[in-house]
């Protein structure tokens, strides 16, 4: 499995580690989704306990998949609320496009509330998921009813290293652009259209990681290096969590902890472990996630 470095400034899509998946016996089927004027993704929408349960969106991380971010909590989060999560764009089954933008992946998911019927929507993100989070509450702020932001932060651009890496990675891809679109592209057309469902061997990981296509990080990782959210997080009115990772790498916990800190009465959760704690303790991980989402679900929104 490819472990990328967002924070420490080389952001090495090629490092690679073997990373043992965790078993779940089932996991829920998708389906292909058409969002008028943006193209199309692979959905999964899994039914609450009830017609009325409420909707979280989970908006998965970089190089990952609905499924290969979320997977293990399926299930479990499908005991109190209906699920929704999906492919975005330049990875696995997304939306293709002529260049990738996080603004757009933000505007997609409420284009996904839109064609599900959807007034609202907790969102809840993992690392590069975060970041879209984040912006779905800044530019879409009547369609969040919380937030749980997890494994993330307001901007990656702190180390000098890090300033440097992502202008440069940017300035590297734009020549490759075209090009590289055109092996993500490729890559999509030959993916099946249904993926593998069997959760319960190696292969399904393995197939997940590879539908994202390795051309396509140098211009998702130029995107991430230009977020920044620190000017207006402070703005997000709605209820959010922060699910912390005490011992990550990728992205520092200290980062992760100013975003906790700039969110008036957001909550914090630590997990002990590093940004692969979701697949190598996914117990804790889990128990966590579902903490932060009860907390979000029972505080009212503050006034504007």
């Amino acid at each position: 499995m490819v472990v990328t470095d967002l924070a420490g400034g080389v952001a090495r899509a090629g490092l690679r580690r073997v990373v043992k998946m965790p078993h779940v016996p089932t996991v829920p089927e998708g389906r292909t989704l058409d969002l008028p004027g943006r193209g199309r993704t692979y959905l999964v929408d899994v039914p609450g306990p009830s017609p009325d349960a409420p909707t979280v969106v989970l908006l998965h991380a970089l190089g990952c998949t609905a499924y290969l971010t979320w997977y293990p909590v399926l299930n479990e989060l499908a005991k109190s609320y209906r699920v929704i999560s999906f492919d975005q764009r330049w990875h696995g089954r997304g939306i293709r496009s002529r260049r990738f933008r996080l603004d757009d992946c933000a505007d997609d998911a409420v284009a996904v509330l839109d064609e599900l019927g959807l007034e609202s929507a907790v969102f809840a993100g993992y690392s590069m998921g975060g970041l879209v989070a984040q912006l779905v509450a800044h530019r879409h702020p009547t369609r969040v009813t919380g937030l749980v932001l997890c494994a993330t932060a307001r901007n990656f651009r702190g180390k000098r290293r890090e300033k440097l890496f992502f202008p440069v990675m940017t300035l590297a891809m734009h020549p490759l652009s075209r090009y590289a679109l055109q092996r993500v592209e490729r890559l999509a057309e030959a993916l099946p259209s249904s993926p593998n469902l069997d959760a319960s061997t190696p292969a399904f990981g393995k197939a997940e990681f590879r539908s994202t296509s390795a051309w396509s990080m140098p211009e998702v990782l130029g995107e991430l290096g230009r977020f920044n959210s620190a000017p207006w997080i402070g703005e997000i009115r709605c209820p959010t969590a922060v699910v912390i990772t005490d011992n990550d790498h990728a992205i520092p916990a200290s980062r992760q902890r100013k975003l906790a800190q700039s969110i008036e009465g957001a909550e914090a959760f630590e997990v002990h472990g590093g940004h692969l704690t979701l697949v190598l303790h996914t117990d804790a991980w889990r128990e966590a996630l579902v903490k932060a989402l009860t907390s979000v679900m029972q505080r009212p929104a503050r006034a504007a």
